[in-house]
């Protein structure tokens, strides 16, 4: 379940939690993890893979970043790592590589999967169409999240063990299974750290309470 609801930084220990470095905007997830109580750093092989509590798989172009990874010999690791448990927050381009399936992807894209759900690509648009709106993400105290959606996708389906935490217009915009977490939309764009305090709380759930 989503857990406790979270207004602010993430209690006392600093999870060690890698960004994927492939590709994307990396930086903005590197100072809001900081800001979460956490403690983030680059990955880009399976050594610095190995080593961290918890990945976040950052915005960018979901075909480019899975072909990297396949690229760097990150692909196999992620897939093996997050179906082992290790807690994954995917943001638009991280949330399609979360699926388990891609309605009409491209040529040669691929996911690591983690989350039973069908995604859509940039259903709600192309780049020109982006746009800010406000959304109530369940397990995040305070007022709505300020969604920043940029090319994003939705969910086109779910299965059961999903649990849905937001959605815009009636399709699932934010949502999690088990140990995997998954925005269409970007909150490390926003200054709004919410979303990944309640990340930093399930990596420090999964770990223990500190980094390895």
């Amino acid at each position: 379940m989503a857990g406790e609801p979270l207004t602010g930084a993430a209690p006392a220990g600093e999870p060690l939690i890698g960004v994927l470095a492939l590709q994307g905007d990396v930086r903005e997830h590197t100072a809001a993890l900081t800001a979460a109580g956490a403690r983030p750093v680059p990955v880009r092989t399976p050594e610095e893979l190995a080593a961290v509590d918890g990945l976040v798989l950052p915005g960018g172009e979901s075909t480019t970043i899975s072909k990297l990874a396949r690229l760097f010999g990150l692909l196999e690791p992620l897939r093996a790592a997050v179906a082992d448990g290790l807690p994954v927050y995917g943001t638009c381009a991280g949330m399609i590589l979360l699926a388990d399936k891609i309605l009409d992807p491209r040529a040669g894209q691929e996911t690591i999967g983690g989350i039973d759900m069908i995604v859509r690509r940039n259903a709600f648009g192309r780049q020109n169409e982006s746009f800010e709106a406000p959304v109530p993400v369940a397990g995040v105290g305070g007022p709505p999240v300020d969604g920043v959606f940029i090319r994003a996708p939705w969910a086109e389906s779910t299965d059961a063990g999903v649990e849905v935490l937001a959605t815009y217009e009636g399709r699932p915009v934010a949502v999690r299974q088990g140990t995997a977490l998954a925005t269409a939309f970007h909150p490390e764009l926003t200054g709004d750290h919410r979303v990944h305090a309640l990340f930093t709380a399930m990596v420090r759930a999964r770990s223990g309470g500190g980094s390895r």
